[in-house]
């Protein structure tokens, strides 16, 4: 047993009890199932809205922090996340049942600790004013342009990288001089349990606060007049986020997901393709935003990537569902999702290729990396995100067939393309629209601290990520500087000859 304090916004720190069962798993995973957070967790008293007031207040008074002030606040958050290290691995690891430290490492805490270095590197130039130009009539003014903080962020984070996809908006908004609240995934309790304590330790409460609880303090919490709304999920809630802020008209930036394709392309080594699209696909089994959501394969390979695909899970994980490294579904509901979907296309005609079978190890949210072959539209897994270890494989006769296929459904938020011909990459890259792409691997783009990220269309809207996240979180002023001789003094009224002669030579 374990007690976390927690801090909770106008009520104070409440202590939190909980079985966190901390201790190292053997090679053979062990069962571990947590109930979900509920409104029962937090007091009924709670009031973001205070929360929102007083640290709007606590902006207002205080006024965008100084720069070193804000590389302070960046090395403090990092140095705590590192310290809470294994904490941290072996709380996500209980939500989700089961999650490798090595997936948690790699893929939550050295993207924030790198980001908040990067962060750091280029803060001072991102800040500094930019001079912008003047045209003739107006000289000998000057323009600039001011970045400023934009007051209060709210930061609405999901529960499949629950540590990288709230720190990362949480770190760029406060090198962008902002104060933030954060609204956590209710699936993931014991890791938001922990990082409320840890941010306890190092902000007070009117600059980083966090609200615990379940979808209905969700709704109220978006709902909001924040300065700027952050949100990371599923379209469908994205769209309830955007309604619920556009009663204020609080910018959102949105970040969704969608069905993002993987294109392999006829020239391309099928075992390194399928050895991609399992990193991609089953990294935190498939409950990634921007993992391949299905593969489009020549015709003629569809068996070959089938069966590399196969070998390659085989290689990473040895032990089958057992294997450590193999991470549970978030909940039964989301597995019993997943199991829907594949029933429904073996039911329509697909082949399904489950690999491994499904031990006793009392793990009911364990699902078997599955293929699924001869998928087609009418199908629902075709038709849905999958968000899981499901691979549909669908076949094509040329690139230009796969493209259309594409570009008949929503914008995704990642494209993949697997070609040697740069010929092939550029007719995918131009030819399509998605929020990011990659060329020869999958999901690696979120990792890039230079590459915005975001998506388009259906799959989000506003990026962020190194520059592009701190303008996100940032207002560009638009400052015009007067001289106190000016040629646009000599165009007002009363109009007369001068005004005439300055015309003729402006035009």
């Amino acid at each position: 047993m374990l007690t976390l304090s927690i801090f909770i916004p106008n009520v104070g720190t409440v202590n939190i009890v909980r079985d966190m069962r901390l201790g190292r798993r053997d090679e053979a995973r062990q069962p571990l199932r947590q109930p979900m957070m509920t409104e029962a967790d937090i007091p009924s008293d709670t009031a973001p809205a205070d929360m929102l007031v007083r640290q709007r207040a606590a902006f207002i008074a205080a006024g965008a922090p100084p720069i070193e002030e804000r590389l302070a606040d960046l090395a403090r958050l990092k140095k705590a996340i590192l310290a809470l290290r294994p904490q941290f691995e072996e709380a996500i690891s209980a939500d989700f049942g089961n999650r490798s430290r090595f997936e948690t490492a790699i893929m939550e805490i050295m993207p924030v600790t790198q980001g908040i270095d990067y962060l750091r590197r280029h803060l001072r130039r991102w800040m500094r004013p930019q001079s912008r130009h003047v045209a003739l009539q107006f000289r000998p003014a000057r323009a600039k342009v001011m970045m400023q903080p934009l007051g209060v962020v709210g930061i609405v984070s999901p529960w499949n990288y629950p540590l990288a996809l709230c720190l990362t908006p949480l770190a760029t908004a406060l090198a962008a001089g902002n104060r933030v609240m954060i609204k956590p995934s209710e699936y993931t309790p014991r890791t938001s349990a922990l990082m409320a304590r840890m941010l306890a330790d190092i902000f007070p409460e009117d600059q980083v606060a966090i609200v615990i609880g379940g979808p209905d303090v969700g709704a109220a919490f978006s709902a909001l007049p924040f300065d700027h709304l952050f949100f990371t999920g599923s379209t469908g809630i994205g769209k309830a986020i955007m309604r619920a802020a556009s009663e204020n008209l609080v910018p959102v930036t949105l970040e969704l997901g969608g069905k993002s394709p993987a294109i392999v392309a006829d020239d391309y080594s099928i075992p390194r393709a399928a050895k991609a699209l399992v990193y991609g696909k089953l990294s935190n089994a498939g409950q990634t935003c921007v993992a391949p959501d299905y593969a489009l394969v020549p015709e003629v390979k569809v068996e070959a990537l089938a069966s590399a695909y196969e070998a390659e899970v085989r290689r990473a994980y040895p032990q089958g569902l057992a294997d450590k490294d193999y991470a549970s579904l978030i909940s039964q509901r989301h597995h019993d999702r997943l199991v829907g979907l594949i029933e429904d296309a073996r039911v329509k005609g697909a082949r399904i290729v489950q690999i491994g079978a499904k031990p006793d190890l009392g793990l009911p949210t364990t699902l078997a990396p599955t293929i699924v072959l001869g998928a087609t539209p009418d199908m629902k897994i075709m038709q849905e995100e999958i968000f899981g270890p499901v691979l549909p494989v669908v076949a094509f006769r040329s690139v230009e067939d796969a493209i259309a296929r594409i570009n008949a459904g929503d914008r995704p938020l990642a494209l993949y393309v697997f070609s040697n011909r740069q010929e092939v990459v550029d007719k995918v890259l131009t030819s399509t629209t998605s929020g990011s792409a990659v060329v020869n691997d999958t999901i690696l783009q979120f990792a890039q601290d230079d590459l915005p990220f975001g998506g388009v269309g259906a799959s989000g809207m506003g990026a962020y990520h190194g520059e592009e996240g701190f303008r996100t979180f940032s207002h560009a002023k638009g400052v015009f500087v007067q001289s106190r001789l000016s040629m646009a003094g000599m165009m007002r009224a009363p109009f007369g000859a001068l005004a005439d002669r300055v015309l003729r030579f402006i035009l």
